[in-house]
């Protein structure tokens, strides 16, 4: 599982020009799913997402979580993440998860963690999105 973690000031995803999903301040996760990634994966990526230091304390040291600060969550599906572009001109997507192998509940139970004070929204699977994006963190896959 990898994911693509950005902070916002608001994020949104479209459809067709229709707000499908969005949230005020938060984290965006962008997430790709690969073969073999199950629900261990999908835990430890949401807990670890949560509980990420990367909002500003008073004293303006990043010190407080998206729980901490009383922010959303969106997740939206992002197979792109697993192109590998190593050899020739068109990235092979091979190593990610079939659309049905991705797609909550499979892979995702409605979020497993308690949030605490996070509100957490999933955008769609398998559509194209837009978001507004302001930082970001990478996230490696969880390690046995």
């Amino acid at each position: 599982m990898r994911a693509v973690v950005q902070r916002v000031a608001e994020a949104q995803v479209r459809i067709g020009g229709e707000v499908v999903a969005q949230i005020g301040a938060g984290l965006a996760v962008l997430l790709g799913v690969g073969r073999g990634d199950g629900e261990a994966d999908a835990l430890y990526l949401a807990e670890k997402t949560l509980q990420l230091r990367v909002f500003p304390d008073p004293g303006g040291e990043m010190n407080l979580s998206v729980s901490d600060v009383g922010g959303a969550v969106l997740a939206v599906s992002q197979f792109t993440l697993y192109g590998d572009a190593r050899r020739g001109r068109r990235p092979s997507y091979i190593e990610a998860a079939r659309p049905e192998q991705a797609r909550p509940p499979a892979i995702l139970p409605p979020y497993p963690v308690d949030p605490s004070n996070a509100f957490i929204r999933g955008g769609p699977w398998g559509l194209p999105a837009a978001r507004d994006l302001q930082s970001l963190q990478l996230l490696p896959k969880r390690v046995a």
